[in-house]
């Protein structure tokens, strides 16, 4: 890195996290890259992320200098992909080993970081562990940039005990600002002590200009159900298989496609299988972002059956109803407390969470009403038009990192 800053050089930003684009088209979710790439000319931007199987190699990418860290031998490098760190720690007996070397590589890459550049301020997505690295590596160098860390559910959620709470805790009180991507978790930020008058919510994005939009030369289905998103617990995907019986006796022909990855999909399949539904469900894989919007595009109706996991773990937005929405595509969605701050009643339907009886009954009302789909459809692109794209939101985070790197000078 050049240690030299032109006095004409914008302030240089870095950004710490655990879920990061391996590659172009990575199936894994981009949200911190594509914010982060929606920066650069207002910031330098350094990303310090995990190295993984496949991944390329350190460098630029999309004008993000892109800083991959090693915290094992590289075919080991599984604890974050496919499912997440939370999701990986509980299905894998020996993934909790490579959290303190994971833990480490990363504070270390981030201290070196602060001593070699003048950085002017970090952003920290996830409170644990990245919050945690960012907040220590500057508390050992005499050049500490202000912190921003945003929490994106899991981590606040579900990581509970005496030692996360303590180390949440300690995070939170040590931060110049805090952001949570929905309003449902700032009760939780104050449970755990945070320093309230220091936390705002501030979602992420969707691109619902150019990517995520109605196509009218795509015509959509009748009777095709679609889900996309990780295969883990909180999704609430298994509800969706066991409602399916109840569903196909009032419309034999309908269909679910799944689309997306996780540590569950071998449970989910066999689960499909035994139930006889292997006709009728489709289990598509992973697809990178660009495949996706053909999807919400051509699906009847999108189903998000979000519920909260045995650990506490939930949804802290869910932006892939705002996918759904931003393709006009109707939504139902499991009624968790973050599902609130992307849709309402008025414009997607929404049902209690593991209740399989009453999220069949919602899906044959949903495809039996054609114009009342429609017009919640249109509701719902309108609502995530003004909260959710990422020109809003990409503008209130820069104006958001201005301020503390200003309020600290």
């Amino acid at each position: 890195m050049n240690t030299t800053e032109s006095r004409d050089a914008p302030p240089t930003l870095v950004v710490v996290a655990s879920t990061y684009p391996r590659w172009h088209g990575d199936p894994e979710p981009a949200f911190v890259h594509e914010l982060s790439r929606r920066f650069i000319g207002r910031f330098r931007v350094i990303a310090v992320v995990p190295d993984a199987p496949g991944a390329d190699e350190s460098g630029v990418q999309d004008g993000v200098e892109v800083v991959r860290f090693r915290y094992a031998p590289r075919i080991l490098q599984t604890l974050v992909n496919d499912g997440g760190i939370i999701a990986n720690l509980q299905k894998s007996s020996w993934k909790p080993l490579l959290l303190p070397t994971f833990a480490i590589s990363q504070w270390w890459s981030v201290w070196r970081l602060l001593r070699r550049n003048k950085v002017d301020a970090i952003h920290a997505h996830w409170l644990l562990p990245q919050g945690l690295i960012a907040v220590l590596a500057c508390k050992l160098t005499h050049r500490a940039p202000p912190v921003l860390v945003t929490s994106h559910g899991a981590d606040l959620f579900a990581l509970r005990g005496f030692l996360p709470s303590l180390l949440k805790r300690f995070v939170a009180r040590n931060v110049d600002m805090f952001t949570v991507v929905s309003e449902a978790m700032r009760p939780e930020l104050a449970r755990i002590g945070a320093r309230m008058e220091r936390v705002l919510v501030r979602p992420m994005g969707v691109d619902l200009l150019h990517v995520f939009k109605p196509d009218s030369l795509v015509e959509r289905a009748d009777q095709e159900l679609l889900f996309v998103g990780r295969l883990v617990e909180k999704k609430g995907l298994r509800y969706l298989i066991d409602a399916m019986p109840e569903v196909l006796k009032s419309i034999p022909d309908v269909r679910l496609f799944v689309v997306g990855f996780g540590p569950e999909r071998t449970r989910l399949e066999n689960q499909a299988s035994s139930l006889g539904l292997s006709d009728k469900i489709q289990f598509v894989g992973p697809l990178p972002q660009a495949s996706l919007p053909a999807y919400y595009q051509r699906a009847t109706v999108f189903v998000a059956p979000f519920i909260e996991a045995e650990s506490g773990d939930q949804e802290g937005l869910g932006l892939v109803a705002a996918e759904a929405a931003g393709c006009a595509c109707p939504v139902i969605i499991g009624d968790v407390p973050g599902a609130h701050g992307l849709l309402n009643p008025s414009c997607a339907k929404f049902v209690r969470p593991k209740n399989t009886g009453e999220l069949a009954a919602a899906i044959v009302e949903v495809l039996k009403d054609r114009a009342g789909r429609e017009q919640r459809a249109l509701r719902a692109r309108e609502r995530v038009l003004k909260t959710i794209d990422w020109n809003v939101v990409s503008n209130g985070y820069a104006e958001l990192i201005d301020g503390i790197v200003k309020s600290r000078h």
